[in-house]
This record gives C-alpha cells, structure tokens and sequence, in this order.
C-alpha cells in the first residue's frame, strides 16, 4: 500500500481518479491551484486506488495524503 501525497500547499481543485481505478507510475491523479497557477500531483506508484482522503476545494498542506494506493 502507497500513499500519494500533495507536493505543494493549495486547494483541490480535480480529481482525475475514483476509488477502484488503476492508476500507472507518474498518472496525474489531482490538480491542485495554488496563487491561480494549477500543479498536476502524479502517482508515486503503479496500483489501484483504495481511497481518496480529500474532496474538491479542500485546502491541503505540503506532504499531506491525498489518496492511497493497493
């Protein structure tokens, strides 16, 4: 199991997956927007979404976990 999480400090703006889709190494799976500029957050792993732990207009720290992986 992998968690994916945000690589910046911003707002959930998308969600490209839902729980149970498989996802490849380096698949955007969230856009988050930052100061008006938007920033794709890539897989860090090949598996299948268990859980997304965020909802669209979220506000989210750097680091924090946004889905996790099986």
């Amino acid at each position: 199991m992998a968690d994916v999480t945000s690589n910046m400090t911003g707002t959930v703006w998308k969600i490209l997956v839902n729980p149970g889709d498989k996802v490849a190494l380096d698949q955007d799976v969230i856009i988050l927007e930052s100061m008006k500029m938007e920033m794709m957050v890539p897989s860090t792993e090949e598996g299948t979404v268990k859980e997304i732990k965020v909802k669209i207009d979220d506000f989210v720290q750097e680091g924090q976990v946004l889905l996790t992986l099986e």
